[in-house]
């Protein structure tokens, strides 16, 4: 399985929206947790939402009710779509793919992607 690859950062204002997505390469007969984390420049990774592989989505306080995350099996693919966004929501943002031990695909292993800029600008 290769890496998961984010996309579709940039630069926005205040207020402003985003839609990143995230390539995961995951395997059809595998099960896997995915999510999304960011990091801001001197503060640590931090979760910023999750899809389990039940189906259940979580997401942090901080960006409850803006933050959109959703799931394409068929693609392959999880997107992050973020709204109202603020300065504080600059970081650089990564998906995490964690496959899940069970007897057909053996250990559990997780992978993080490369990472996509979001600048926010007041």
């Amino acid at each position: 399985q290769g890496q998961p690859v984010e996309s579709g950062g940039g630069s926005v204002q205040a207020g402003g929206s985003l839609r990143l997505s995230c390539a995961t390469s995951v395997s059809t007969v595998c099960k896997y947790d995915l999510s999304w984390h960011r990091q801001a420049p001197g503060k640590e990774r931090e979760f910023v939402s999750g899809i389990e592989s039940t189906g259940i989505t979580r997401y942090a306080e901080a960006v409850k009710g803006r933050f959109t995350m959703t799931r394409d099996d068929a693609k392959m693919t999880v997107d992050l779509i973020m709204t109202g966004l603020q300065p504080e929501d600059t970081a650089m943002y990564y998906c995490k793919r964690v496959r899940l031990a069970t007897v057909y695909c053996g250990a559990g292993a997780s992978h993080w992607g490369q990472g996509t800029q979001v600048t926010v600008s007041s």
